[in-house]
């Protein structure tokens, strides 16, 4: 069976998609990101779809379930590399991607990752002085 490799990055997941995705194996990325979430206790996962060309509503749901899983787990999801025809696609079916940020590339996607990671961590801070 295939698998999408996940790498760590600091306190952040990347995962690039690099092949067509089919159902099952969008399950099983959401299976093994969230294990690898609760793991690594991680605060960010980039997952970057720019070698997608087509993005059906399975998918598009299976991305959407993945930001709220992710987001239940303590951390955040951003989306990177999205061509005009997917967001097209996505737009047309009527599908917003609740929870997911997304960005350009993945050099602002990390950008984004670290500036939410930084603020999370400043607010902990903030709690722990007022306590």
């Amino acid at each position: 069976m295939d698998r999408i490799p996940i790498l760590k990055f600091g306190d952040c997941l990347l995962v690039t998609i690099q092949v067509d995705m089919h159902d099952e194996l969008a399950m099983s990325l959401q299976e093994d990101l969230t294990a690898q979430i609760a793991k690594y206790a991680s605060r960010g996962v980039l997952i970057d779809i720019s070698s997608l060309e087509i993005v059906d509503s399975f998918i598009g749901r299976m991305l959407a379930n993945i930001a709220a899983m992710s987001r239940v787990l303590d951390a955040q999801t951003v989306l990177t590399g999205m061509q005009p025809a997917v967001a097209i696609t996505l737009v047309e079916l009527g599908m917003s991607l609740p929870g997911i940020k997304t960005a350009l590339n993945i050099e602002r996607g990390m950008e984004l990752l670290k500036e939410y990671v930084k603020q999370e961590v400043d607010a902990e801070d903030v709690d722990d002085t007022e306590s």
